[in-house]
């Protein structure tokens, strides 16, 4: 069985995968996002995201319980009026990221950095199989988010909530933040957090495919 690791603590990723059928453990990374930051220099919100990414997916692929795995690591940055905007953590950043984005529109990129901790020829005698292909590559997907007019109250009542606090440019799709979404210009996964579609093609670098990861092959095809 081909076991795969989610380097987040992100709950929106895990249900996605959950909800996409795919098996998956938990293992959190203790990178300081701030620290990879200053020492590569990355301001582009797409480099920034890709480079988060693979530094939380290397981070846990170091960790013993990693061997034999595929870990994925995910990180998200928001791209407003050529800033980037990671999560605001306190209400008075939030409030003032949503009050320039009502009525407007930014970009949300995904990084995606996948590492095959299984073991390769290399790593066993010649007379033994292994699946491991040394893969180590990554991905960004981005979607942009249009935003619906927002009062102060509304934006008052959804930082009450504590929800926008701890997510990438203030909001979430698949929660309360949702209601103030007009539309995505493309894959509303990777708003969540995590591109199913992305993840496919990543996998496949090494040489496995995604429905080897649902936790019922062919459930529900006769319905």
């Amino acid at each position: 069985m081909t076991r795969l690791i989610l380097a987040s603590q992100s709950p929106a990723r895990t249900k996605l995968l959950a909800e996409a059928g795919i098996q998956h453990d938990i293992l959190v990374s203790d990178v300081d996002e701030d620290a990879v930051q200053a020492r590569y220099g990355v301001t582009d919100p797409h480099d920034t995201a890709l480079l988060l990414a693979r530094a939380k997916a290397e981070a846990v692929a170091a960790l013993p319980e990693a061997d034999g795995a595929l870990v994925i690591g995910c990180d998200s940055v928001f791209e407003f009026d050529g800033e980037s905007h990671g999560k605001p953590y306190t209400a008075e950043v939030a409030r003032e990221r949503m009050l320039r984005m009502s009525g407007s529109k930014g970009v949300l990129h995904t990084g995606h950095w996948l590492v095959d901790c299984r073991e390769t020829a290399a790593d066993v005698d010649d007379d033994e199989p292994a699946a491991g292909t040394g893969a180590t590559l990554g991905a960004v997907s981005s979607a942009e988010v249009h935003f619906a007019e927002m009062s102060y109250q509304d934006i008052d009542a959804y930082i009450a909530t504590g929800e926008p606090l701890h997510c990438a440019g203030s909001f979430t799709i698949d929660g309360l933040g949702g209601a103030f979404i007009r539309k995505v210009d493309g894959d509303p996964h990777a708003v969540v957090g995590l591109s199913i579609s992305t993840l496919r093609e990543l996998l496949s670098h090494a040489n496995v495919g995604i429905t080897e990861l649902w936790a019922v092959p062919g459930a529900n095809l006769a319905l």
